[in-house]
C-alpha cells in the first residue's frame, strides 16, 4: 500500500524525510502547541504498520485516558485525509488496547504513568517493537523513554530493512528533552542520529487565525513563553525559590576557608539511582563520589573508608534515613540520619514556650516548615542566593546535574497556598528530571547542620532540644524498620 502525506507545514515535512531516512533514529518535533504533532505522528506509525505487514508500533503517553480521548480522535482524522475507513482497515482491542490492522500489524497504545511496583518501566524493557512514537512527551519520565527505546529495532526490521525510529513531540518542558536534544542542538553539539525540529503555531497553515491570536494573547506568561513562543527557557520562577543566575555562579563564588568538614551520604540500593557521597569544607563543596548499584554494607564501607581519608568526625556525617537509607544510618552509629518529612527544627522561642519558659502572648511563630526538607531547602535557597554557596567541582556534568536537581527540587509545591511551605514532592521532581536529584538531595541535607548551629548559636540550651528531637526519630525509624 502506498500512502501520501500532504502538508503545507514545511517542519512536518522536514520531520517526514527524516523518518524515510537511513541516519535519523530519534526525532523530537515540538515547540509551541498547535505545530500538528499530533497529526504528524498518527500518519507515520499508521503509514508505517499499513505499509510493512505484521509489523509492531506504540504510541505512549502518561494516560492511557488521554490516548483514547486525543489520541484516538486524531487517528480517525489521517485516515479520513487518505480516503479511508478506519473500520475497514483494523479494529481496536479495548482489553489489550490495541489496534489490529488487517494486515497483521499491530499498534498498541502505552501508559506511561509511574507505578510504584515498576518505578524504573522495565515493563517496557521485554517488548519488540518496530518503531515508535511518545506523545506529549513532558509528561513522562526519562527512564520511560530509555526502555522505550530499547524495545524500538526488534520486530521485523531486518525483513524490511527498516532503521529503528522514535518520534517524541512535545510542547517545551525542562528536563532530559532539553538537555538531551535541546541544548546540544542549540550548541551544535547534537549526534547525528538525532534531531530536533521546532515547530510553531505559525508552520500549521490549517490553524485559524483566532487559534493562533488566543495562544499569542495569553496572560500567563509562562504559558506564552511555552506554548505560543515555543521557548525551552522560560521562566518559571514563580515556584522558584532559588535564582538560576545564583545557581551558575555556585561555580565561581569567593566564600570564606574553613576546616570544618562535613559529608553529605544520599543513599541507593542496586537500582538506576545513584549513591552520592558530597564533601564540604565549610560552604565549598570540594568533592563528589557516585557510586551505582551497590549493597548497603558496600555503602557503609564506602562511608567509613571515606570519613578516614578525609578526616571527617561522624557527627559530621548526615545520610538520608528514609527508606533504604535507614540500614545506612543504622549502620554506623555517631552519625546524623535526615529524615525528609520529619518535622522541621524548634526555634528557641517554641522550645521555651513548650517548656512553659515564654507566654503566649510573647510568642511570635517562625517555624511555617511542613517538614525538616523544606526547612532544609530554604535555608540552602537562602545560602545560594546570597552568593555564600561555591561548587569546587572540576567536572562540568556534575555541575550541570547539581545546578540541574536543585533548579527542579527547589520549588514550592503551592507558591499560592497560605499553608505551611512545602517543597516540590520529590515524586514530581523525578518525573521531571528522568531520574532522582540525588547530588540535589545532597545540598539540602548539608543545611541542616547550618540550621543546627543557628539555633545552637541563639540559645545553647537548644542542642539538647534538637539532639532529643532526633534521637526520637531515629528510635521510631528503627523500631518501624525492625517491624516491617
Amino acid at each position: 500500500m502506498e500512502l501520501q502525506f500532504r502538508t503545507k507545514n514545511g517542519k512536518q515535512l522536514q520531520a517526514c524525510e527524516m523518518w524515510l531516512d537511513d541516519v535519523k533514529e530519534q526525532i523530537l518535533y515540538g515547540g509551541a502547541k498547535g505545530g500538528g504533532k499530533s497529526f504528524l505522528g498518527a500518519s507515520m506509525i499508521f503509514s508505517d504498520a499499513l505499509t510493512y505487514p505484521e509489523t509492531h508500533y506504540f504510541i505512549a503517553r502518561a494516560e492511557l485516558n488521554d490516548l483514547r480521548k486525543f489520541t484516538i480522535p486524531t487517528i480517525y482524522e489521517v485516515f479520513g485525509k487518505w480516503g479511508l475507513k478506519v473500520d475497514d482497515y483494523m479494529a481496536f482491542n479495548g482489553q489489550d488496547s490495541c489496534f489490529n490492522l488487517y494486515n497483521g500489524s499491530k499498534v498498541y497504545l502505552l501508559s506511561c504513568k509511574i507505578m510504584p511496583q515498576d518505578p524504573l518501566f522495565e515493563r517496557f524493557g521485554s517488548m519488540q517493537m518496530t518503531r515508535g512514537w511518545i506523545e506529549e512527551g513532558g509528561e513522562i519520565a526519562e527512564s520511560a523513554k530509555d526502555n522505550l527505546w530499547l524495545s524500538i529495532g526488534r520486530w521485523k526490521n531486518d525483513v524490511y530493512n527498516l532503521k529503528k525510529k522514535l518520534l517524541i513531540t512535545a510542547n517545551p518542558k525542562k528536563g532530559w528533552m532539553k538537555r538531551e536534544f535541546v541544548d546540544p542542538a542549540k550548541a551544535g553539539t547534537l549526534a547525528p542520529s538525532k534531531a530536533y525540529i521546532q515547530a510553531f503555531a505559525s508552520d500549521n497553515k490549517y490553524l485559524s487565525q483566532d487559534y493562533v491570536e488566543t495562544l499569542a494573547s495569553q496572560k500567563n506568561i509562562v504559558a506564552r513563553q511555552r506554548l505560543y513562543l515555543g521557548d525551552w527557557d522560560y521562566d518559571d520562577s514563580k515556584d522558584s525559590i532559588v535564582s538560576s543566575d545564583a545557581l551558575q555562579d555556585m561555580r565561581t563564588n569567593s566564600v570564606p576557608k574553613s576546616e570544618e568538614k562535613y559529608m553529605c551520604v544520599d543513599v541507593a540500593r542496586f537500582g538506576k539511582d545513584y549513591t552520592t557521597y558530597e564533601f564540604w569544607k565549610g560552604f565549598r563543596m570540594y568533592r563528589v563520589a557516585k557510586k551505582g548499584k551497590q549493597s548497603i554494607p558496600e555503602t557503609i564501607r564506602q562511608a567509613k573508608e571515606f570519613a578516614i581519608e578525609e578526616a571527617i568526625p561522624y557527627s559530621n556525617i548526615i545520610g538520608d534515613e528514609d527508606g533504604v537509607g535507614g540500614g545506612f544510618v543504622d549502620g554506623m552509629p555517631g552519625i546524623r540520619g535526615f529524615v525528609a518529612n520529619s518535622s522541621a527544627l524548634p526555634t528557641t522561642q517554641e522550645i521555651r514556650k513548650k517548656n512553659g519558659q515564654l507566654p503566649s502572648s510573647q510568642f511570635v511563630p517562625r517555624n511555617n516548615f511542613a517538614n525538616l526538607k523544606t526547612q532544609c531547602g530554604y535555608k540552602m535557597a537562602e545560602l545560594i542566593n546570597e552568593h555564600k554557596i561555591a561548587i569546587d567541582i572540576n567536572d562540568s556534568e556534575i555541575f550541570d546535574e547539581i545546578v540541574e536537581d536543585l533548579e527542579a527540587s527547589l520549588k514550592e509545591a503551592e507558591p499560592d497556598n497560605d499553608k505551611k511551605l512545602r517543597l516540590k514532592p520529590k515524586e514530581k521532581v523525578k518525573a521531571e528530571l528522568g531520574r532522582s536529584p540525588d547530588l540535589g538531595d545532597g545540598v539540602i541535607m548539608r543545611g541542616w547542620f547550618e540550621l543546627r548551629k543557628e539555633a545552637i548559636d541563639e540559645d545553647p540550651n537548644l542542642e539538647k532540644a534538637i539532639s532529643l528531637q532526633r534521637d526520637t526519630l531515629m528510635m521510631n525509624a528503627r523500631k518501624n524498620r525492625s517491624n516491617k
